[in-house]
């Protein structure tokens, strides 16, 4: 009977220290489990943190371009991939225009019969856009005068020359080709197209549209009444830098005072203008 007991308690002891194996076991896997579910989680969170960081990061890597320090021409490319053709480019503008070709150039067929619709500072020039109304022709497209704008000093040289200022008219046809005609400013007398313009300045705010009350026929008194010009195939010259543009650069300038170049200068602080690019070769005629 002793024995039997016996043989029972140890029974017993056995089944005891099995069930706290199992239990410990159990624990040990618990705790593994949540140990293991706790870091995921917390590298869930880094990651997501990265995410937020990466995504900040991207949503603040283009810089907006401009004219000084690290985000002027130099470095106009490197803002954003859509302004690769500015460092890829072999047809950039400015340029230095000294004339390749004598040709007999036919004049400039310029319609312009509407004014002014609305003049604005968009931070990086006075920019006038027209109404609708005036084209020049060439070639049989129709390229209609959308706006025009200043640099100063200008970005285009002749034979080496800069002048305080240059006035860029951007004409468009309907799909999209490009046409420039640009009017140099030498030092003289005052500009009483620009002066009328000019009174606008200290009540621009900038990247807002305001009436600007020019007439066709001001809007023309903005260009030499000889209309010889050199032409050649260029590029905007702000980014993206888009080339095959068609570019007509009258020969003879009009005046501006020196007061009414440093007014505007003094409107950003700084030149607006690109630095003259390699003509790789190109033909200029005159």
């Amino acid at each position: 009977m002793i024995f039997y007991i016996i043989i029972s308690f140890f029974d017993k002891m056995k089944t005891n220290l099995r069930k706290r194996k199992t239990m410990n076991k159990i624990t040990t896997y618990s705790i593994t489990a949540l140990t293991a579910l706790f870091l995921m989680a917390g590298c869930s969170q880094t990651i997501k943190h990265h995410n937020v960081e990466n995504h900040h990061s991207e949503n603040h890597a283009h810089k907006h371009w401009g004219y000084t320090a690290e985000v002027g021409p130099s470095h106009w490319s490197e803002l954003n991939s859509k302004y690769h053709m500015c460092s890829e480019g072999h047809m950039q503008s400015p340029i230095n225009i000294v004339p390749t070709v004598d040709t007999d150039l036919s004049a400039l067929n310029l319609n312009y019969n509407s004014g002014s619709k609305t003049i604005i500072d968009n931070g990086h020039t006075v920019q006038v856009n027209i109404a609708d109304g005036s084209v020049l022709n060439i070639d049989g497209a129709k390229y209609k005068l959308k706006q025009f704008h200043f640099h100063t000093p200008s970005e285009n040289n002749i034979n080496g020359g800069s002048f305080p200022l240059e006035a860029h008219f951007v004409h468009a046809t309907d799909d999209g080709k490009l046409a420039v005609v640009a009017v140099m400013f030498k030092e003289g007398a005052e500009n009483p197209v620009l002066a009328k313009i000019w009174k606008k300045l200290p009540k621009l705010k900038r990247g807002t549209e305001q009436k600007c009350g020019l007439t066709a026929d001001e809007v023309k008194a903005l260009m030499p009444t000889n209309k010889d010009y050199y032409k050649f195939t260029g590029s905007l010259t702000t980014p993206p830098c888009s080339e095959n543009v068609k570019w007509h650069v009258f020969k003879t300038p009009l005046t501006v005072s020196a007061e009414q170049a440093t007014l505007f200068t003094a409107l950003f602080g700084h030149p607006n203008n690109r630095p003259v690019q390699d003509k790789n070769g190109r033909k200029i005629e005159e």
